[in-house]
């Protein structure tokens, strides 16, 4: 059964388009990673001061996720993940959540 691994981030309000676009003209090389199959980034309901956002990848495997972060890939994907563009935008650090599945319909 496949893993689904998220990142929630609080937006700033008015930060939206720009965290948008980062996502957009990001260098993603998740379609050259083994087991990689889905990916969205997810637009949810407002907070105090905040919009909620969720990075929403789905992998054939939770070993598939985990051999992803240890990779090369990840590191180039991540590399500006801390700059100043970055961090003005959100509210605070993304909290991740990993969700084996356990089942699945279509």
């Amino acid at each position: 059964m496949s893993y689904i691994a998220m990142n929630r981030f609080q937006v700033k309000t008015g930060a939206e388009a720009q965290f948008e676009e980062m996502w957009r003209s990001r260098e993603s090389r998740l379609k050259e990673t083994p087991g990689f199959q889905e990916f969205r980034l997810l637009k949810g309901p407002e907070g105090d001061g905040f919009c909620l956002y969720s990075s929403h990848v789905v992998w054939a495997s939770r070993a598939d996720f985990e051999a992803w972060t240890k990779s090369q890939n990840f590191r180039d994907a991540h590399k500006d993940a801390g700059r100043s563009k970055t961090q003005d935008a959100l509210m605070g650090p993304p909290q991740f959540e990993g969700f084996e599945t356990v089942l699945h319909e279509v």
